[in-house]
């Protein structure tokens, strides 16, 4: 049953979040379900089982009823049949489909219990004054079968038409119809697989209870925590507008990542890329930290309308038994969109009251364009009080970068170039994370929290693990594999974000037998993964033709040493900080056969990087942009061929315009950005055209932006001044 602690839990949460932002906590961050149920005791609560005609509820309720000891109460024949003195068929058949809903509504809300498993009708849900007052009594369970699955049950019990069913319209439709209303009442959803029997959803009903009663077990802590303990505990709500640990660590969650069933993945093969994103996070989000239903209006805006491709991570062949899983089709073509399209709302939902927020983002280019986009598209209240800066390397970026970033300089919204590299600008980020006195001035001079939104904030990560499990899940839609085949995942990478969720899609339960990463001449990761070493001493950092995995300090690192070492904080605490100090760590030999179980590595010259878009081009009439070549390269050296290679192409070739048309060989390439798209679109053709990105260089062109030198008290300033501009204004 559904126990005391989720009361613990309410005054543990409201303390933690005051002692952390000097703020109390609103009643907007908990769901208004999760807060209807405090009314009653915890032994009073019902359990309500909801979903479609044939999805088992009455069955299903008996055995969970048993197993917890519960009275059992069916709508059907303990309610409506009562109230009527007639069997549910002969109502319906006397009043039709319409009257029945509202006879139905009526007579459920006259019926109340306490410390019940309930099974609903089909039909309740359609009704909102009796599901209100049921809601009121409990938690609401939608037992969510496979709709083949049902319309077998169906036919198998005779039953051809259901209540609201037209002759004109057949069972299917009706059935989508009517899934807008379940998704509009739960609390919690059984995800059921393909050909579940009773006995298997009845058992996910009970370890979907126990995970609503065990919330804590759900919590945080950082890479640099001793015994994997952490001092406080952590919540994904308080991870997600920290972004950085205390310690310096980075959050991952205490107890990894939940692990689907073959049969749960097969059903989310089916579905469209929000669905399959809905199924899957909100295994990895606790319901009192974000209701279901909060969570697919969230995920819905996000991959609705702001994606140029309706499949938003699309598939396609490439060549023998590569793949390329097209990441760039959101709106500033890059596959940081597929978390900042929707980060910025899980941060605002997160956020406690009475307090002003400055996202602070370093960036080697693709992630300042997601991330100002994203954040811009937040309702005005949150624009109220939340502020991105951005800095970036001034001549470390592409001229279509920069285009992107520069024009985000009014409101609450702004980028700066710096005059150094990405990883100055991430250092300096951190060291304001870490120095108490700046953090303090600027929480109480102006009410003010620093936040971030790079990868080492854990909502940047956690969406992209979705799209890995998407590209597994085409595979197995498209017939290429059955479920329990191998792939392996090239990426290229600089910061390790990328690659460590395609290592949380694994512990998900995706095939994924090694993670390729891809390296340019900036190849610090490559070679740690091959020598256990990680050494900064004396390297420079080189431009590219593949700016964003320009990066030699890589964050995510940390997470995957971490996850390599079975959660050993101290051995992560202990490595950083002698990278810190001395600029170099070494790992241990067993701990690095470990890692090469997990991953493997190579790099890419600048001119292998160009011939390959040459050739793929030559014999595809494909156009890969740089990073996505360098995978490409990469992957060819190293990859095996006996399992499907899915290839993650990170960005669209536009954004590299000037570097694709050298690859390709183009005589007078333009100087302007725009004509150097309008040159590759000739190529390409149309079809490969970023349209989104075309339009946003239009309306781009020509904002004046501000340069600052490499100093740390400047970007200091700098901060301060974009605090004072945004929040400070006199109304």
């Amino acid at each position: 049953m559904i126990s005391a602690n989720i009361c613990r839990r309410l005054g543990k949460l409201r303390n933690l979040r005051t002692r952390l932002l000097f703020f109390p906590l609103g009643s907007s961050y908990f769901t208004t379900a999760w807060l209807s149920n405090q009314i009653l005791k915890p032994d009073k609560m019902n359990i309500i089982l909801m979903g479609p005609p044939g999805a088992g509820k009455t069955s299903v309720g008996r055995i969970v009823g048993c197993r917890l000891g519960m009275p059992v109460i069916d709508i059907d024949d303990d309610v409506l049949e009562r109230t009527w003195g007639m069997n549910v068929a002969d109502k319906l058949s006397e009043v039709g489909g319409d009257r029945f809903i509202e006879e139905e509504g009526k007579a459920v809300c006259r019926f109340t219990a306490t410390g019940s498993v309930i099974s609903l009708t089909g039909s309740n849900p359609l009704h909102q004054d009796s599901m209100q007052h049921l809601k009121r009594s409990g938690l609401i369970v939608y037992l969510d079968v496979d709709a083949e699955d049902i319309m077998q049950r169906l036919t198998t019990m005779k039953v051809n038409r259901i209540v609201g069913q037209d002759a004109s319209v057949c069972m299917r439709d009706i059935l989508r119809y009517r899934n807008q209303f379940y998704e509009k009442w739960l609390d919690a959803r059984v995800l059921c697989g393909t050909g579940d029997s009773v006995e298997d959803v009845a058992k996910k009903v009970l370890k979907t209870l126990d995970r609503y009663n065990d919330s804590e077990s759900e919590s945080f802590i950082s890479t640099r925590s001793k015994n994997n303990v952490a001092s406080d505990p952590k919540f994904f709500s308080d991870v997600v507008v920290e972004g950085l640990a205390p310690d310096g660590g980075l959050y991952v969650p205490k107890n990894g990542f939940p692990k689907l069933e073959p049969s749960e993945w097969l059903r989310i093969a089916n579905m469209p890329y929000a669905t399959r994103a809905m199924a899957i996070l909100e295994n990895c989000i606790h319901p009192m930290d974000l209701s279901p239903v909060e969570l697919s209006a969230m995920l819905n805006r996000a991959y609705g309308q702001n994606f140029c491709n309706k499949s938003v991570v699309p598939l396609k062949h490439l060549s023998d038994n590569q793949y390329i899983l097209e990441l760039f089709h959101g709106p500033t073509a890059s596959f940081k969109d597929l978390a900042l399209q929707l980060m910025p709302q899980l941060f605002a939902h997160c956020l406690p009251p009475m307090c002003n927020y400055l996202i602070l983002v370093a960036t080697s280019g693709d992630t300042g364009g997601a991330v100002l986009k994203g954040f811009s598209n937040l309702k005005d209240t949150d624009l109220e009080r939340i502020g991105v800066l951005v800095f970036f390397p001034e001549n470390g970026v592409s001229e279509i970068q920069k285009l992107q970033m520069t024009g985000f300089q009014k409101g609450n919204a702004r980028s700066i170039g710096v005059l150094s590299d990405f990883d100055f600008c991430q250092k300096s980020i951190k060291r304001m994370f870490g120095d108490s006195s700046l953090m303090g001035h600027i929480a109480v001079e102006y009410a003010t929290v620093l936040s971030t939104a790079n990868s080492i904030n854990w909502a940047r990560l956690l969406p992209q693990v979705v799209y890995h499990c998407s590209a597994y899940m085409d595979l197995l839609k498209n017939r290429v594999l059955t479920f329990g085949d191998p792939i392996d995942v090239c990426i290229p990478t600089g910061n390790f974000g990328n690659a460590m969720s395609a290592l949380y899609a694994k512990q998900m339960g995706i095939p994924i037998r090694k993670v390729v990463c891809a390296s340019n001449h900036n190849c610090v990761i490559s070679d740690f993964i091959a020598s256990g070493e990680y050494d900064l001493r004396g390297r420079k950092l080189f431009v590219s033709n593949s700016p964003a995995i320009d990066i030699l300090k890589s964050s995510n690192l940390e997470r995957f040493i971490h996850h390599v070492s079975g959660g050993d904080g101290h051995l992560v605490r202990d490595l950083f900080f002698n990278l810190e100090k001395g600029q170099v760590f070494k790992v241990s030999e067993a701990l690095l056969q470990k890692i090469n179980m997990e991953v493997e590595a190579g790099w890419c010259s600048e001119d292998d990087c160009l011939k390959a878009i040459h050739d793929v081009h030559r014999r595809t009439g494909y156009i890969m942009d740089t990073h996505t070549a360098v995978g490409k390269v990469v992957a060819s050296r190293i990859h095996d061929n006996t399992c499907p290679l899915v290839l993650c192409s990170t960005a669209h070739h536009g954004k590299f315009a000037s570097a694709v048309l050298k690859a390709l060989r183009c005589q007078n390439i333009p100087q302007d950005p725009i004509e150097q798209l309008d040159k590759l679109c000739t190529i390409g053709g149309q079809q490969q055209m970023h349209e989104a990105l075309l339009k946003c260089l239009r309306n781009s062109k020509d904002h004046p932006y501000k340069i600052c030198q490499a100093d740390f008290n400047v970007l200091s300033e700098e901060v301060e001044t974009m605090i004072q501009d945004s929040f400070m204004k006199v109304q």
